[in-house]
């Protein structure tokens, strides 16, 4: 079985041992980049991951995301097989074991994984967003010890903010962590945790400072917890509308002890780790949605290429490939968004604005596109034999979590607004 990190080293022997891989793929060229302008050509290395997410989607995903959704079991074989092949914790430095892929390669696997999947794109991406207030704000000792685990097993991490009164608005977090000599006593509860029931640890954002005066920037502080942890209790599988084999869950810490070396960064440095994370991780889900965008607008153009009225195929209606249109210029552009958000990260720049114009963006994409392609299907896209009507449901989510489509639009306007006052337009 191919995995990532042989792709990398070498791609032909790979392509000559491993099933996942065709003849007629083009050679990798390890390192090879684009100069000279603006270019929308992926490079060599850039197409082989693509095309090793693709194959893996297409072959052992697609066939079993109607059944994953319907029993919402959760993908343990799924999830094992991409952490072989390398598709899964791409971000984690190779020092630590990992291949310390950049956002850009990052979201190629995800758009590929969510063509087929989102339910298990998401719960995927999700170790990557708990992961990621480690790989930017933990020390060696940190990132050796928790990131270094996830390479050497397929487990799986969450990010630990959201609470049953605190979600957009992370000033209403209520957990609170004492310090008590060289520990932090914990006590609170956590909602509506992607990966929450299965994590082997997780980033958590707690109080510090009691003072409800304390702006957001110095009352927070964030943690590494082990999820084995006593006083930590793990709540139900919360039952969704979509993305149904995704693991939500809650969970309460009463009384949890946590070691001061599980602290990241410092005291009071919770909140910026937390909403630095996002700059990278928003970008993947953008391009879950619009991976979400091509599946139905492919499904809808194969329905419209068979389904006959009128004497023709309805392709051949106006009302019907105006529709189709609005689809492809949906998923074509939250493709180029997507693709600029994760670019300006991987370049070393601030890219906040361009982060959430393309979740925001791409989020009602996905919602439009999953909607136009139910209303192609007329009928039968209303009835459960039918995969639109999954891609539906699926597609919600991503104007909700990890920042809501208001949100993401109160940022853009922040933003602009400062980029205007600085001359940055």
């Amino acid at each position: 079985m191919a995995c990532l990190r042989q792709l990398l080293r070498n791609a032909p022997l790979v392509r000559s041992l491993v099933r996942w891989q065709s003849s007629a793929e083009p050679s990798l060229a390890v390192g090879s980049t684009v100069k000279g302008g603006v270019c929308f050509d992926l490079t060599d290395e850039q197409k082989e991951i693509q095309q090793l997410a693709r194959k893996f989607s297409r072959e052992e995903i697609l066939p079993k995301a109607a059944e994953y959704d319907r029993t919402m079991d959760y993908p343990w074989e799924i999830l094992k097989q991409s952490w072989e092949l390398g598709l899964m914790n791409p971000h984690i430095p190779s020092e630590f074991g990992g291949m310390g892929l950049g956002t850009f390669e990052g979201c190629l696997v995800t758009e590929e994984i969510a063509y087929a999947c989102t339910g298990i794109q998401t719960a995927m991406e999700a170790n990557n967003l708990g992961q990621m207030p480690v790989i930017i704000a933990g020390n060696k000792y940190q990132k050796e010890k928790y990131l270094g685990r996830m390479t050497e097993e397929a487990l799986l991490c969450a990010y630990g903010v959201t609470e049953p009164g605190a979600g957009s608005d992370v000033a209403g977090i209520r957990t609170r962590a004492e310090r008590k000599g060289d520990e932090y006593v914990i006590n609170g509860q956590k909602m509506w945790i992607t990966n929450g029931g299965v994590a082997n640890w997780y980033f958590l954002l707690a109080r510090t400072n009691p003072d409800p005066k304390c702006p957001s920037s110095k009352a927070f502080t964030g943690f590494i917890i082990d999820a084995d942890s006593p006083g930590l209790t793990k709540g139900r599988k919360e039952i969704n509308m979509g993305q149904r084999c995704s693991n939500t869950c809650g969970f309460t810490l009463e009384d949890v002890v946590v070691p001061k070396e599980n602290v990241l960064l410092g005291e009071g440095a919770g909140f910026k780790i937390a909403m630095g994370a996002f700059d990278r991780t928003r970008p993947p889900v953008a391009a879950g949605a619009v991976g979400l965008c091509q599946r139905a607008l492919d499904e809808a153009t194969k329905y419209a290429l068979e389904r006959k009225t009128f004497g023709t195929q309805i392709f051949n209606h106006q009302a019907v490939s105006f529709i189709l249109a609005e689809m492809a210029m949906d998923t074509e552009l939250g493709r180029l968004a997507w693709m600029r958000a994760a670019w300006e990260v991987d370049e070393g720049r601030r890219n906040t604005y361009y982060a959430s114009i393309a979740k925001g963006f791409a989020g009602d994409a996905a919602n439009r596109a999953a909607s136009n392609a139910v209303q192609v299907f007329g009928g039968n896209g209303f009835n459960t034999e039918y995969p639109v009507e999954k891609l539906m449901r699926d597609a919600k989510i991503y104007q909700i979590y990890e920042g809501t489509a208001q949100i993401q639009r109160l940022i853009i306007a922040r933003e602009h607004l400062t980029r205007a006052k600085t001359g940055l337009m």
